[in-house]
């Protein structure tokens, strides 16, 4: 079971990159569908957020090992579309983050500073 994710955010493309940040959009999913079946990730799934006002209007949240989470993102292909995504999308950004297990293992060590 997943104990790591990486979370992938965006606001909305870049003015005159729209096309660009579609395009990057799909070579994206096709780059985790291939990280998937080859056992490098759990999971992936691109989520689009409803108008609300605020600045992250989607992102993409792979599941997988800790640790194997940590080798995609030193992969040439994950480094070039993290740089892609930042010309050609307002706000983007990536961020680690707990799941499963390791989230629970956390929050445990936090409530015993509150007990």
């Amino acid at each position: 079971m997943a104990d790591g994710a990486l979370f992938i955010g965006w606001n909305r493309p870049v003015s005159g990159r729209e096309k660009q940040a579609w395009e990057l959009f799909g070579k994206s999913l096709e780059y985790y569908t291939q990280l998937q079946n080859d056992g490098k990730i759990e999971s992936f799934e691109p989520v689009s957020i409803n108008s609300h006002g605020g600045d992250l209007n989607g992102f993409i949240l792979l599941r997988g090992d800790d640790a194997k989470l940590d080798d995609i993102r030193r992969e040439d292909t994950f480094i070039s579309y993290a740089i892609e995504g930042n010309y050609c999308l307002q706000n983007f950004g990536i961020i680690k983050c707990a799941v499963g297990e390791t989230m629970m293992n956390q929050y445990s060590q936090w409530e015993k500073l509150f007990s």
